[in-house]
């Protein structure tokens, strides 16, 4: 790891990203919605849903995965405000939340096909 060859603090540096930096709940909160992003079948579900509203039998086959498991996934990603459900008649359809996650969506993705 590089390491500078002196210690010198550069403090109008430090105290203007002090002033920029977030407090620490929202740094919390901003930390547990990226985690919703840290998991393999959650990331799959989401891309999904980019493309169209989707039901839990949807998923389930698309990802070829239980509907148990998918249903635990959409739990997850509900409770951290990322999907959205509507239920119309017995079927419940689950989308996005809003056009930020299929932005974060496309991001991260379009930065590690660049690496």
């Amino acid at each position: 790891m590089d390491c500078c060859e002196e210690h010198i603090v550069h403090m109008d540096a430090v105290e203007t990203a002090r002033r920029q930096m977030p407090d620490d709940d929202i740094t919390t909160a901003a930390s547990d919605f990226f985690k919703a992003f840290s998991d393999k079948t959650r990331l799959r579900i989401l891309t999904a849903l980019v493309s169209a509203e989707l039901c839990v039998c949807d998923i389930a086959t698309l990802l070829g995965m239980s509907q148990s498991a998918i249903s635990h996934q959409l739990r997850f990603l509900k409770q951290a405000r990322l999907v959205k459900s509507r239920k119309n008649g017995k079927t419940v359809y689950y989308a996005l939340c809003d056009d930020h996650i299929q932005t974060i969506l496309a991001q991260g993705i379009a930065h590690v096909q660049e690496g």
